[in-house]
């Protein structure tokens, strides 16, 4: 049997740079851990270059890495520890091909449902958005500059496998992007409590393609975003809530989409 590599292995140290975005903006590479990540992962193998596996993963999870292509590197429980973010290490990850696409991908043919996030902070959130965007239904979400990274591990885990399923925007400056998705017919939404429209007044403007355009959790949709929407659209509450939180508010405006969208 091969031996376990170390955390000390070159093999190792070089998928241990990838829990850092330099990292994986250097290396166009990104950790997936888990057996939900590392399944979707490997339903395209092309896009996974390796597979680090502890011989309790490995045989626990045997009916998916043995009938993969891809390389399945034994580990030791250390190593894996070492490419892991969390308390508990599953011990088993891969080491994927970043997914972006560029921008004048969605312009040139707008998705009937896009995510765009402005300055979105909490990679948790990041995650949870994404997840939300695949349930229901959407074709891309895009990251606007300087929100979280969608391939950090905290991201990757709270998005249970999404962020293999949708188109992924990276850095996109948004304000140059709203324009030409709404030249190519796309309706931009801006979720906004303040909105002067209520989620519950739309109807056509859902049937797509449409722009749902959330912003930073404390200090919400840019204003100058905002004002390039073609509407600020609220969440009507009956009872005394403030606010939602984003990651609600975005499943409540995607999932009264995908009502209307079918």
């Amino acid at each position: 049997m091969t031996e376990p590599l170390t955390e000390r292995s070159a093999r190792v140290a070089a998928a241990r740079k990838l829990t850092r975005r330099a990292g994986r903006d250097a290396a166009g590479l990104f950790l997936a851990e888990g057996r939900q990540a590392v399944a979707e992962a490997l339903a395209d193998p092309a896009g996974v270059r390796e597979v680090f596996a502890t011989a309790e993963a490995a045989a626990e999870h045997r009916d998916l890495l043995a009938r993969t292509p891809v390389p399945v590197r034994p580990v030791t429980g250390r190593a894996a520890a070492s490419l892991s973010e969390t308390v508990t290490p599953q011990g088993l990850v891969a080491v994927c091909a970043l997914r972006d696409v560029p921008a004048d991908v969605l312009v040139g043919a707008p998705p009937r449902l896009t995510v765009a996030l402005a300055e979105l902070a909490d990679p948790g959130n990041a995650g949870t958005v994404l997840r939300t965007a695949d349930a229901c239904g959407a074709g891309a979400v895009v990251f606007g500059a300087g929100s979280a990274d969608p391939y950090g591990g905290k991201a990757v885990r709270s998005s249970a496998g999404s962020l293999f399923h949708v188109d992924v925007v990276r850095g996109a400056p948004l304000a140059g992007l709203l324009p030409r998705l709404q030249a190519a017919g796309a309706t931009v939404l801006a979720a906004d409590g303040g909105g002067e429209t209520a989620l519950d007044e739309l109807g056509p403007e859902l049937a797509g393609p449409v722009v749902w355009l959330f912003g930073n959790e404390a200090r919400g949709v840019p204003a100058e975003l905002a004002a390039l929407a073609d509407a600020r659209v609220r969440i009507p509450m009956r009872g005394r809530a403030e606010s939602l939180n984003l990651a609600a508010a975005a499943a409540i405006c995607l999932y009264t989409t995908q009502l209307v969208q079918g």
